[in-house]
């Protein structure tokens, strides 16, 4: 019925009892604002841990707090160029090593995704331009 409470040994007591764990922060460099802003200073892709097989497009960023982090360049399409000032926010990729953060498309210096389609099956969906154009031909 009732929770049982970690109670401290009595040798944990003579050392001043029990000390909790304090939580790590998930992403340290942002200093608990939600989006900082930086200036990319390179461009590079990274691959993931084992199981996972990918390229991803990373940007090493040096936020205004001096720190410089790895962010993921979210979306295909234009990459940002070198030097561009961009606004980061926390979330990365999880199984790519030293990546936690990610960039916001669309905000300052980094451009939007243009014609964004949802993702189609890898597996036998056609395009959606070349099925206009076979109905056409027909």
């Amino acid at each position: 019925m009732f929770k049982k409470k970690n109670m401290s040994t009595i040798y944990q007591c003579f050392r001043g009892g029990r000390v909790r764990k304090e939580s790590q922060m998930w992403c340290p460099a942002l200093k608990s604002c939600c989006q900082r802003r930086g200036r990319i200073v390179k461009l590079m892709i990274k691959t993931p841990r084992k199981p996972n097989s990918a390229i991803r497009k990373v940007a090493r960023v040096q936020l205004t707090t001096n720190k410089k982090v790895f962010a993921k360049i979210p979306g295909s399409g234009t990459l940002p160029q070198k030097y561009n000032v961009v606004l980061v926010k926390g979330k990365g990729y999880r199984d790519t090593p030293s990546v936690r953060y990610s960039l916001v498309r669309g905000a300052l210096e980094c451009l939007p995704l243009f014609k964004k389609t949802k993702r189609r099956s890898v597996y036998g969906v056609p395009q959606p331009d070349r099925i206009r154009l076979r109905r056409c031909l027909r």
